[in-house]
C-alpha cells in the first residue's frame, strides 16, 4: 500500500516499522501494512491509497445505530466536488462502523444517482420537486430534517460551502442535535464514536470533539478529504421520498437570477494555485506579479495569511487554518515562509514548489521543489520564459 503523512499529524516524521520514517513533504511512500501503519491511519495520521485489508479488532465496539448520509449539494447543473471528497471519507467511516453510506440528493430532476453511487454510495434517497430546483433554505430544512427523522442515520456530513454552513445549523436545531462546523479531520474511535477535528483559536490548536447526540453532523471544509476513485460499475439502491412540501414550506420566491460580474474566487477546486506572501515586500508587487504569473499558467491567485492581513489581497484569497483548504495538482508558493497554519491548507497539493530567498523558511520541508531566489526577481523571469 501508498501511505503519506495526513493534514492531521502533528509530526514532521512519522516511524511506521520496518526501519520507515515517513517525512512531511516527501509524497506517496510504498510500505507494508504494519502494526504501526494500521495504528497511524487510525489516528488520522497517515493517508493511503488503495483501503488496507482490515482486521478484526475485538476491542472496537460495533454501533449498528444507521447509515452514514452526505448531503448531495449540486449547483450549475452538477455535483460539487466537496461532496465526492465526503463520499470517499464517507465510505472510510461506513466501513469502521458496518453501516451503509447513503447520499441524499435534492433535486428538480435527478441526474446525478448513479454518479453519487459510483463515487462510493450505496443508496441514494432522492427528493424530486421541479420547485427545489434553487436552493431554498426553509424548505431544505424541512427535507433534510423529514428525511433524517424517518431513518436515523447516525452520522450526517455536508461540504462546508455557503449552502452547508446555512442549512446544517438550521437542521440541527430542528432535530436537537449538535453540529461541529469546519471540520478538517474526521475519524471514528475505538469507541465507534465519530471524532471530529477542527482549527480553533484562530488556528493556533486543533480541536477534537466528540458529540453525544444522534445523528453527529458535521460541515467539512473542501478540499481536505480526498477524492476515491470513479466506478462505473457499481451498484446501489436508489429511495424515491416524498416528504409533503407545501407552498408554505417555500420561504423565497426566486423571479431571476443574473451571474455576477465579479470573478468567483474558486480555490478549493482550482488545478494551479499560484500564491503570494510577505516576501514579496509590497501590495505592488504583489498585484504587478502574482496575477500575471496566475494568469500564464491559467491558475486561481493564493496568498498567506501575511499577505491578507497586510492588506494586499481580499481574505477569499487566503490560504490556511483561518483561510481555505486547498488541493490542486501544482502549489506555487511565493515568498511565503510556510508557517504551519499556513501549511495546514496546502500540504496535501500533489506537487509543490516554493520560492524564497531565506534557505532556512520552514515551506521547504514540504515543498517537492524549493528555489532560493528573490520572487521579484524570480516571477519575471519565469513570465519572460513562459512567452
Amino acid at each position: 500500500m501508498r501511505v503519506r503523512l495526513s493534514l492531521n499529524c502533528p509530526f514532521s516524521e512519522l516511524s511506521v516499522g520496518n526501519g520507515i520514517v515517513i517525512k512531511r513533504g516527501q509524497g506517496w511512500i510504498e510500505t507494508e501494512e504494519t502494526k504501526e501503519v494500521r495504528e497511524s491511519i487510525d489516528k488520522g495520521f497517515l493517508e493511503f491509497e488503495g483501503r488496507p485489508e482490515k482486521k478484526k479488532d475485538k476491542k472496537k465496539e460495533k454501533t449498528d445505530k444507521g447509515e452514514v448520509w452526505v448531503f448531495a449539494e449540486t449547483q450549475h447543473g452538477k455535483i460539487s466536488r466537496v461532496v465526492l471528497e465526503l463520499l470517499g471519507k464517507g465510505k472510510e467511516i461506513s466501513g469502521e462502523l458496518d453501516a451503509k453510506l447513503a447520499a441524499v440528493l435534492i433535486t428538480e430532476k435527478d441526474e446525478f444517482s448513479k454518479e453519487l453511487i459510483s463515487y462510493g454510495a450505496d443508496k441514494v434517497y432522492v427528493i424530486e420537486d421541479a420547485r427545489l430546483k434553487n436552493y431554498d433554505t426553509e424548505a431544505y430544512t424541512k427535507v433534510v430534517s423529514e428525511s433524517i427523522k424517518k431513518y436515523n442515520p447516525q452520522i450526517v456530513l455536508y461540504g462546508a460551502t455557503h449552502i452547508g454552513r446555512d442549512l446544517a445549523p438550521r437542521i440541527a436545531r430542528r432535530i436537537d442535535t449538535g453540529l461541529t462546523a469546519d471540520c478538517t479531520g474526521l475519524d471514528i474511535t475505538e469507541k465507534g464514536e465519530l471524532l471530529q477535528t477542527r482549527p480553533a483559536f484562530g488556528g493556533n490548536l486543533m480541536a477534537q470533539i466528540l458529540c453525544k447526540k444522534m445523528p453527529k453532523m458535521s460541515t467539512v471544509r473542501p478540499g481536505v478529504m480526498q477524492i476515491p476513485s470513479h466506478d462505473g460499475k457499481r451498484h446501489g439502491e436508489i429511495i424515491k421520498l416524498d416528504v409533503g412540501l407545501s407552498e408554505k414550506d417555500f420561504g423565497i420566491s426566486l423571479k431571476e437570477s443574473a451571474k455576477s460580474a465579479k470573478k468567483v474566487i474558486n480555490l478549493e477546486e482550482a488545478e494551479v494555485i499560484v500564491s503570494g506572501g510577505r516576501g514579496l515586500g509590497d501590495k505592488e508587487n504583489f498585484h504587478k506579479l502574482v496575477p500575471a504569473l496566475a494568469k500564464k499558467l491559467d491558475a486561481e491567485i493564493g496568498a498567506s495569511r501575511a499577505a491578507v492581513d497586510s492588506g494586499w489581497i481580499e481574505k477569499n484569497h487566503q490560504v490556511g487554518q483561518t483561510g481555505k483548504t486547498v488541493r490542486p495538482r501544482v502549489y506555487l508558493a511565493l515568498g511565503i515562509s510556510g508557517a504551519i497554519q499556513h501549511k495546514a491548507g496546502m500540504q496535501n497539493s500533489d506537487l509543490i514548489i516554493a520560492v524564497n530567498k531565506d534557505s532556512s523558511a520552514p515551506i521547504f520541508k514540504i515543498a517537492d521543489y524549493g528555489i532560493i531566489a528573490d520572487v521579484n526577481e524570480f516571477i519575471p523571469a519565469l513570465i519572460e520564459e513562459l512567452k
